[in-house]
């Protein structure tokens, strides 16, 4: 019973390192990578579509993003929904393929980002704070229910606590390892 607990905290918290990396990946480092476009919605026949399902996106060179679509048509859309982004990228288009050029970040931007890692950081902690505290309800209401005893209910708190303190730790190296991404020129 509390197995299945420590199995639902576990389950949910690598959701939210996971939900925190994905966050994290969407966040332009000064280099050019694919995912940067992931969370990018496109109006298409009347329905929000992500753009990586709409197009193939590749980075050539360092700096430079081509994205493709597989109908020409949704080029003018696909425009629209990049300007529309929090990016700060102007698209290009010659008619087939839409280039993106990615600037090169100035300090003042690098120490923007590292502040908006750090807040979505902090987030991603609250988030496993709070699947703690939902671990440790759902022991202590088996405590009051008499399933478990005290002496268990400790027990399984203190290893719930174990278990955050390990994602806390996996969280802090995915934001420092951003904020070294970000800062690194």
């Amino acid at each position: 019973m509390i197995n299945d607990v420590y199995s639902d905290v576990k389950t949910r918290m690598k959701k939210a390192i996971e939900s925190l990396q994905t966050d994290m990946n969407s966040v332009r480092a000064g280099r050019a990578t694919p995912s940067l476009l992931d969370r990018i919605m496109v109006e298409y026949y009347g329905a929000q579509t992500p753009l990586n399902q709409l197009a193939n996106i590749s980075a050539p060179e360092p700096r430079l993003l081509v994205v493709q679509p597989w109908d020409k048509s949704v080029i003018p859309e696909v425009e629209k929904a990049i300007l529309k982004s929090d990016l700060g990228l102007t698209p290009n288009n010659d008619g087939t393929v839409i280039r993106l050029a990615i600037p090169a970040l100035t300090q003042e931007r690098r120490n923007e980002l590292v502040r908006y890692v750090k807040q979505k950081g902090e987030e991603g902690k609250v988030a496993i704070r709070n699947i703690r505290r939902d671990g440790n309800d759902t022991v202590k209401s088996l405590e009051k229910n008499n399933e478990i005893s005290e002496d268990e209910s400790r027990k399984a708190q203190e290893e719930i606590q174990k278990i955050t303190d390990e994602f806390i730790k996996e969280a802090d190296i995915v934001i420092e390892n951003k904020e070294q991404e970000i800062l690194e020129v």
